[in-house]
């Protein structure tokens, strides 16, 4: 019993003692002077600087903490979707009506394995939040993107439903205006300081 303790120790220490003489570098990009002398490169996230949110009542910063989630959850999915339908638009250009069905049809059943999880676990403020983005991201309402994939029928039909939940698929982004808040927010997000 005390060999078995002495060798499992023995073993971990000769273990630990390998890893820790394992040497970690890190590579920086340098640009060499016309001194000849090697300089270092690193770049830095821009850093942006607003004045301290004041908030007139708990419901506003309740408000704004929750803008702050929804912001945090969709931005990535409204990035990769303005990737995806940048892709598939350029994809899509040189096909005739009846390729882009049929791509349509498979790259929409691809796209709902991948994302349909996520966007179920979405709330509604979630999910309005994300059409914003999609429109900030890829300069398109959703309106637009229902109507460029699916056809103006489709577009129409998704609008009536919107409107009787009280959104609009033509809104569109207004960063410096309606939404400068959200896009205070976005800004913080992708620098990392929120």
């Amino acid at each position: 019993m005390k060999k078995r303790i002495f060798l499992i120790l023995f073993a971990s220490l000769f273990a630990l003692n390998s890893f820790s003489q394992q040497e970690t570098s890190i590579q920086l990009p340098a640009e060499v002077t016309s001194e000849g002398d090697t300089i270092g490169l690193a770049f830095l996230h821009d850093v942006y600087v607003f004045p301290k949110m004041r908030f007139k009542n708990k419901k506003q910063e309740r408000f704004y903490w929750k803008t702050v989630r929804d912001v945090k959850k969709t931005l990535p999915y409204a990035k990769i979707l303005a990737k995806e339908m940048e892709k598939t638009g350029e994809l899509m250009q040189d096909m005739s009506k009846r390729q882009k069905r049929k791509f349509w049809k498979q790259y929409e059943k691809l796209l709902f394995q991948r994302y349909e999880g996520s966007f179920r676990n979405m709330t509604a403020s979630q999910g309005q939040m994300l059409m914003k983005l999609i429109d900030r991201e890829s300069g398109q309402t959703s309106y637009d993107v229902i109507e460029m994939y699916k056809g103006s029928l489709a577009a129409n039909f998704w609008q009536g439903i919107a409107k009787m939940f009280g959104n609009d698929l033509h809104a569109e982004y207004d960063g410096e205006d309606k939404d400068r808040i959200t896009e205070r927010i976005i800004l913080l997000v992708e620098s990392g300081q929120l």
